[in-house]
């Protein structure tokens, strides 16, 4: 639905053609291969995967299209992760239709789009000379430390978190193992109970 709504708003665009759309990376990758866009919009949500992993891919073929994060995901812990990925902007689904024809626009232009309060925020960690922390403590998981999180959050479990995201056991092992210890959790039961905690209360 939010697809299709988006579709319909960017070709009110006259200045816009929707390529196409897809929920996973294999029908994304498909499409970019067919269409090569100006620009891609992509959520951190995919169907059996995350949008990060897409951003990753795209820069490991040297495709130089720009990308976009549209989500619903707290900037303050993705923001930074989706420029390091490669992304060139983030903008929070709760914005305006307007301000996602800025950002576009923006990075269109060369530019990198952040809302005014990350920048803001962003500045102030480089000026201070150091990560300043983070409310949830989660800014010290590495990418897929935090999607194994979010799964063990939803309810999934080893084997099926191995599945989803293409890993063997022992290595959803290793990064729960490395979750416990950044966070400074005693046990697989506080992993659990912190991560449902986080899922339910940012709606990842």
């Amino acid at each position: 639905m939010f697809r299709e709504w988006l579709t319909q708003m960017l070709a009110r665009d006259p200045g816009c053609e929707v390529c196409g759309e897809a929920d996973n990376i294999r029908e994304a990758q498909g499409i970019i291969q067919a269409t090569h866009p100006d620009i891609i919009i992509v959520d951190l949500t995919l169907r059996g995967s995350s949008g990060l992993e897409l951003i990753k891919d795209l820069r490991a073929q040297k495709l130089e299209i720009p990308v976009l994060v549209l989500s619903m995901h707290d900037e303050d812990l993705y923001a930074s992760r989706v420029l390091r990925a490669g992304a060139r902007g983030y903008i929070s689904k709760s914005e305006a239709s307007s301000t996602l024809t800025k950002a576009i626009r923006q990075i269109l232009d060369g530019k990198i789009y952040l809302s005014e309060g990350m920048t803001a925020r962003m500045l102030e960690r480089v000026a201070a000379g150091v990560s300043l922390p983070g409310t949830s403590g989660l800014e010290r998981l590495a990418d897929r430390e935090l999607e194994v999180f979010q799964l063990i959050g939803k309810g999934h479990n080893g084997r099926e978190i191995a599945e989803l995201l293409h890993l063997g056991e022992t290595t959803v092992d290793t990064y729960r193992a490395r979750i416990k210890e950044k966070l400074g959790l005693r046990n697989a039961a506080e992993v659990y109970n912190r991560a449902a905690q986080w899922v339910y209360e940012s709606g990842a």
